[in-house]
């Protein structure tokens, strides 16, 4: 039995019975055994990575039991009390740490970098600042189906240094989001201090700057730390609101075990270990002669039993046997693709028509579907897209979004997790780089890591020959097909742009969905009025003929059609990709085998662009069937100019038509 003195921390039992401290000591007491137990493992190199929440359980246990067991909390590394007061059977966390089948990501991410909809916990990435956005499309959710529920995020005192910090406050702020927002003030980032991480006196302060109530808790007070979230989280419930808690801790330990605390002044361990919540709250439970060493004991007793049980079960767990098919699969949720088929009534309506209609008739399909962008509600969006939207679905489902791309990218996965679609519109889609972390490292890779979906579509308005420049008319698809875990979509047609919009919207992947500002109000064409799907991965052959394959899309498809209208001697396959990933392999190899010859045309610029990834493709699989070299044809290396006659220098379009009269005559 540890020897039991006097308790530095001051605590106020209040109406608590008993039964509820002997709880919030037992659930402080397990995390804190299974540390001591992986830092042995640690050390005998069974465990690879270890983060230590040592010394600030109260946080983590008193927060979870303050919410109820369906109410979301969005953890960090060092709360294990999260997982464990909620019972997540040990067996599983322990495969969870040495990679095994039965731990939740397949052994594809590491300690606590996954979430489980059986427990509503949500684990974070190590860009730290997402969990905060996540947590606001979550709390958005609650506030939707009107069921009273709080959603829990933590971060440390150097996440809310980042930009997504800022964001996800400010946005629950303005849409009075019930979420609760936990900052572990630890004393360190890694190894960077506080004095070097901020300069208000408190990080609560910052909450004064949002309109957002805020406190400062003792975070190794486990009294004051439950039952103050608790009386927060109930008032919440009834008036939904965000809060911000800052709790007062220390991290005892390195930022992970490797890093190592030569950087902390040994009197400040020192106070700090004084501070310890388990050592202090034991002393206090045995001065009201509540614990006793026989329970006390038998707690110990009781857990360890269960960590050397689970330990034992988990290493006995056969390794992981990597199969290629099985890694691949996991990528993307299973899509049970289903066509609806147009009707007979046409109409001719513009491109941009298409998007707007594709939007309203899947609102109406999908009867929760959420539309967020900037401008996009009384205003209608900069391009008119979403015109009439607010006033015939609310605004509760048309939301008008701050200026903050990440944070709106990040909610619209929250909604996800609380299985609610949505369509995110980029304003254009040169504004997704303010966004682009939570697209590449969040949506595109929860399925893979934990096989949680993110059924979200952003709508990317792109593309030059509009004067707009450098910054209104990048076409930066390229970004995202490099990128596994999302699709993308490029129609060049009315009647493609909304039926694939409509499969885009079905589909429970990340989808980027392009849609060219130069052919929205330029384009026509007979399009059926009612509701129709296109499947993916399949693209339209718009031309046929014998000479050579062309291969494009987006605007590249006019620029084609133009040329080829001009030359009527030449022979060619005209391919429409529409999507680019999945992208029609098949379609591509077949055409080229006919024809002996391809040339693939994009209006991005040609390094790293996807006709290199076509290029490529063609040499691998259609060497021999090749009478010339696959010829690609782009834009200039330089960014896209603004002054009509150097947009024009830079277009890929002026030179297509050279470009294929040399690969004929080759």
């Amino acid at each position: 039995m540890p020897t039991i003195t006097k308790s530095n921390i001051t605590y106020d039992k209040r109406n608590l019975n008993n039964e509820a401290l002997l709880e919030l000591y037992y659930n402080m007491l397990k995390p804190r055994l299974i540390e001591e137990k992986m830092l042995i493992l640690l050390r005998q190199g069974k465990v690879s990575k270890w983060f230590s929440g040592i010394g600030q359980e109260a946080i983590s246990v008193g927060v979870t039991m303050a919410l109820e067991q369906d109410e979301y909390i969005l953890p960090m590394h060092r709360n294990l009390g999260v997982f464990t007061t909620r019972k997540i059977p040990l067996h599983r966390l322990f495969c969870q740490w040495q990679g095994k089948a039965s731990g939740f990501t397949k052994g594809r991410d590491r300690s606590f970098h996954f979430g489980t909809q059986d427990y509503n916990i949500v684990g974070m990435i190590s860009h730290l600042g997402p969990q905060m956005g996540v947590a606001d499309g979550i709390a958005l959710a609650n506030l939707l189906k009107k069921n009273g529920k709080v959603t829990a995020v933590f971060t440390g005192e150097g996440g809310t240094s980042e930009g997504d910090f800022h964001e996800a406050l400010n946005v629950a702020s303005v849409w009075q989001l019930p979420v609760i927002f936990c900052i572990e003030n630890n004393g360190y980032g890694l190894s960077t201090p506080t004095n070097e991480q901020y300069h208000c006196k408190n990080l609560a302060d910052r909450g004064k700057g949002y309109g957002i109530e805020a406190f400062i808790l003792d975070g190794n007070n486990i009294i004051e730390t439950y039952t103050k979230v608790k009386k927060l989280a109930e008032s919440i419930r009834k008036r939904p609101r965000p809060i911000l808690i800052e709790f007062k801790t220390f991290r005892r330990r390195g930022h992970e075990e490797a890093s190592g605390t030569k950087y902390v002044p040994k009197d400040l361990m020192q106070d700090w270990e004084a501070k310890d919540p388990i050592d202090n709250f034991r002393s206090y439970l045995y001065s009201k002669k509540i614990l006793s060493p026989s329970i006390d004991n038998d707690y110990t007793s009781e857990i360890k039993k269960e960590i050397d049980e689970a330990l034992d079960s988990a290493t006995a767990e056969p390794l992981i046997v990597p199969d290629e098919i099985t890694e691949l699969n996991d990528v993307y949720k299973p899509f049970d693709y289903k066509e609806v088929v147009p009707n007979t009534n046409v109409a001719d309506i513009r491109f941009v028509d298409a998007i707007a209609e594709g939007l309203q008739q899947s609102m109406q399909k999908h009867d929760d579907l959420v539309i967020m962008g900037q401008d996009i509600a009384a205003y209608g969006g900069v391009f008119k897209i979403t015109e009439g939207l607010l006033e015939t679905f609310g605004k509760e489902r048309v939301r008008n979004t701050p200026i903050c791309e990440s944070a709106i990218v990040e909610t619209a996965m929250g909604l996800s997790i609380s299985g609610i679609k949505s369509v995110v519109e980029m304003q254009f889609a040169d504004f997704v780089s303010s966004g682009f972390n939570p697209v590449v490292n969040y949506l595109a890779k929860s399925h893979y890591r934990w096989q949680q979906e993110a059924d979200v579509v952003l709508r990317m308005p792109c593309g030059g020959g509009v004067a707009a420049g450098p910054f209104h008319s990048q076409t930066n698809e390229a970004w995202f097909t490099k990128t596994p875990g999302l699709k993308v979509v490029y129609p060049a047609f009315p009647y493609d742009a909304k039926g694939l919009l409509a499969t885009s919207i079905n589909d429970p992947n990340p989808v980027m969905f392009f849609e060219h500002k130069a052919l929205y109000r330029s384009v026509r064409q007979d399009v059926p009025t009612a509701y129709y799907t296109i499947p993916f991965g399949k693209a339209a052959l718009l031309n046929e003929g014998h000479n050579v394959t062309i291969i494009t899309y987006g605007a590249g498809v006019h620029w084609a059609i133009e040329t080829l209208e001009k030359n009527n001697d030449i022979s060619a396959d005209l391919i429409d990709l529409r999507t680019l990933q999945p992208l029609d392999k098949e379609s591509i190899i077949n055409s080229v085998k006919k024809t002996g010859r391809a040339i693939i045309l994009q209006e991005d610029s040609l390094f790293g662009g996807i006709a290199s990834d076509i290029s490529a493709l063609l040499m691998e699989d259609c060497f021999e069937f090749l009478d010339a070299p696959v010829k690609r044809v782009a834009s200039l290396e330089t960014p896209i100019p603004f002054i009509g006659q150097l947009e024009e220098q830079y277009m890929a379009k002026g030179r297509f038509e050279n470009a294929l009269r040399q690969l004929l005559a080759y």
